[in-house]
């Protein structure tokens, strides 16, 4: 989507119907701060209040998700369209917390290496090397559990047997066996239990 050209529009309407950026912000009760900024595409209204903006400037939600008046004949291209342009968005969103979920993991990696290898060489064998060891193996764990949850927030996981794609709680997917990328989880649709494979689309 583009936030300049919507903003734009956004501008455009709203002259259009005789409303200062002030007006229009008593009417949706929030600031014309705000205003301001989704007219400078800076920013996008939120989804809780566009239908209220729709209808306060007299366009329908695919005009404004648009930037742009929308003929009736040209309506459904544009939806297909806008509904192919948020999918894209979507994905790139998902390999982009995907490749963060992997630094993450890999960074942590080398620092819990790091950390025993320097326990092992600067601390003397007894009680304080273990607990430094401890204290280094629990702060290693904080990331990882970051990590699942961003893995859990993206995709599916698609069983091996149906193909059905699951979306599993934090907590299955947390206890569940996993090897990289697959996860043992139990399908909801043919009730087996496999290895399904992540996918991010």
């Amino acid at each position: 989507m583009d936030q300049i050209k919507i903003g734009r529009f956004i501008a455009e309407r709203r002259k259009k119907v005789n409303l200062t950026q002030a007006q229009l912000a008593e009417k949706l009760n929030i600031t014309d701060k705000a205003i301001s900024k989704w007219e400078r595409g800076k920013a996008m209204p939120d989804v809780s209040i566009m239908l209220e903006l729709c209808g306060i400037l007299e366009i329908s939600v695919n005009e404004l998700l648009c930037g742009e008046e929308i003929s009736m004949e040209k309506n459904n291209e544009k939806n297909e369209q806008l509904l192919l342009n948020m999918a894209k968005e979507v994905e790139q969103k998902n390999k982009t917390i995907w490749t963060t979920m992997w630094v993450i993991m890999g960074v942590s990696i080398i620092a819990l290496l790091g950390g025993l290898a320097a326990c092992a060489y600067l601390i003397p064998e007894g009680p304080w090397q273990v607990v430094a060891i401890l204290a280094i193996a629990i702060v290693f764990m904080i990331p990882c559990f970051y990590a699942l949850k961003l893995e859990v927030s993206i995709g599916a996981y698609k069983c091996k047997n149906c193909g059905h794609e699951i979306v599993p709680t934090y907590s299955e997917a947390l206890w569940a066996m996993h090897n990289v990328t697959t996860r043992y989880l139990k399908c909801p649709k043919c009730g087996k239990r496999t290895w399904c494979k992540k996918v991010l689309k």
